[in-house]
């Protein structure tokens, strides 16, 4: 028996979709190109900046930055972490994955602050922008390997664009969420002193929702270190593409130990961005 739909055709979604790619491709070529450049261009930089040293003074940096950040109990992790990552032979793989990660994550909330600003300060920017982001949320990551590679090619700036789309959700979400859980009483006080919406948003909205925008940025780096595996399948590298090699030649040892160097760098991001969102006084 036929499967195909009674009385008419298939809708060409697939057909509109494939136009829409050519036509954006096409239409902004040197705009994805100077894109392309300027963050390929950065992660090369970083990744160069971060080899040149020996391991063992950019993992004492790394440390000392987290002691600062999150306290002594997360720097002295940190630099275990590191030293264990640096023994098993993945530094460079590990570098190459923290900087795709560092700059996924701040393009990623760069875009994500000013419209989870404007969803907190707008009831209809809200209702607009949660479908969005519940389809992007839904949305399997294999999908936006997609349309990353014909707007950049193949390599980290590709995977980079689709850790951007598949992570950004969470940032946006948790910035609405902050900003609108500020006590009303607050918001009518800052109005009562003659407070501009410039004044009330970055003295009074912003300044008590950081606790929850940090988690939202969170749940961003862990989505994004989520992405290295899938995003190594067009050229990303790094601790991904130990894994997918691993995969490739069937070398179990190899995968294992480049997904424990992805838990190790994951739990080293999520505790330090986890302190910075709490009070001083929490801090151990």
């Amino acid at each position: 028996m036929s499967q195909d739909f009674p009385f008419v055709g298939k809708f060409p979604l697939s057909d509109y979709i494939d136009d829409g790619l050519d036509w954006l491709t096409t239409t902004f070529s040197g705009v994805t190109r100077a894109i392309s450049t300027v963050l390929g261009n950065g992660v090369e930089g970083v990744v160069t900046a971060l080899s040149f040293p020996p391991p063992w003074v950019v993992i004492l940096g790394f440390a000392a930055l987290a002691w600062y950040l999150a306290g002594r109990r997360v720097g002295i992790g940190t630099a275990a972490g590191l030293l264990f990552l640096w023994n098993l032979q993945l530094w460079q793989a590990t570098i190459e994955t923290f900087t795709l990660v560092l700059f996924a994550t701040a393009v990623a909330v760069a875009i994500a602050l000013p419209l989870g600003i404007l969803g907190g300060l707008s009831d209809r920017f809200k209702a607009a922008v949660m479908p969005v982001l519940d389809f992007m949320q839904t949305m399997p990551a294999f999908v936006y390997l997609i349309p990353a590679i014909p707007f950049f090619g193949l390599g980290q700036v590709s995977a980079m664009f689709a850790t951007v789309i598949f992570s950004m959700p969470p940032a946006i979400r948790l910035t609405i969420l902050g900003i609108r859980q500020v006590p009303k009483e607050l918001v009518e006080a800052s109005d009562a002193f003659g407070a501009n919406w410039r004044q009330k948003l970055f003295k009074v909205q912003m300044p008590l929702a950081v606790p929850t925008i940090m988690a939202g940025i969170n749940q961003t780096i862990m989505l994004a270190l989520s992405m290295v595996v899938i995003a190594a399948m067009i050229g990303a590298g790094g601790l991904g593409g130990e894994v997918w090699r691993a995969i490739q030649r069937l070398q179990p040892g190899n995968g294992f130990e480049a997904g424990i160097a992805i838990v190790i760098l994951a739990m080293i991001l999520d505790r330090v961005t986890q302190k910075i969102g709490q009070p001083k006084k929490k801090q151990q």
